[in-house]
């Protein structure tokens, strides 16, 4: 498993590395079939808002309402998040870069039951989402919840980290609560 695990992260990278653009990086996530949640979930799930946005929100993986509707940050958390973006004249629709958000997740397939994905699946997909950053090339990397952290910091902690100023790949990040835990709490 350890060896399977390694080539598929080593074809990850090969495959990610190969995409000069958003589409191609796209087109190259949905033709790889190392990740058993592709088998499961009923869409991919890319991106969504302004590719050309100065704000890149990541956050875990889609969920029920995601995977039906084929974009990220749709449902109940979703919907916070576009009120939450509202509040500060920001969002996913505006075209002006200064004012729009381009969202992803660290997985485009949604976990059995919404499950927090594994390790083994993070670390699988991490090669996708590096390059999704390099392409979108963001001025600021927001990261929701645990998961996203875990990918991109290495460590989770969310509580801890949240507000504190990081970076990632070059890159000012900032990890803040997940709308779903502000919903739940």
């Amino acid at each position: 498993p350890a060896t399977e695990e390694m080539d598929a992260v080593a074809l990850a990278q090969t495959a990610a590395a190969t995409a000069g653009d958003l589409t191609a990086l796209s087109a190259a996530m949905q033709a790889f079939d190392q990740c058993e949640l592709k088998r499961g979930a009923r869409s991919f799930v890319f991106s969504d808002g302004n590719p050309s946005a100065r704000m890149m929100i990541i956050g875990e993986a889609p969920g029920r309402e995601e995977d039906r509707a084929g974009n990220p940050f749709v449902g109940r958390a979703g919907q916070l998040l576009d009120r939450m973006l509202d509040a500060i004249d920001m969002g996913r629709a505006h075209d002006d870069p200064t004012r729009s958000v381009y969202i992803t997740n660290v997985l485009p397939w949604r976990p059995p039951s919404n499950r927090t994905p594994d390790k083994d699946e993070i670390a699988m997909m991490l090669p996708f989402l590096e390059r999704h950053i390099a392409l979108a090339d963001p001025d600021l990397i927001v990261v929701m919840g645990n998961t996203p952290c875990q990918a991109l910091l290495g460590r989770t902690g969310i509580t801890r980290m949240r507000g504190n100023r990081e970076e990632v790949l070059g890159k000012p990040c900032l990890p803040m609560f997940h709308p779903a835990y502000l919903l739940r709490n």
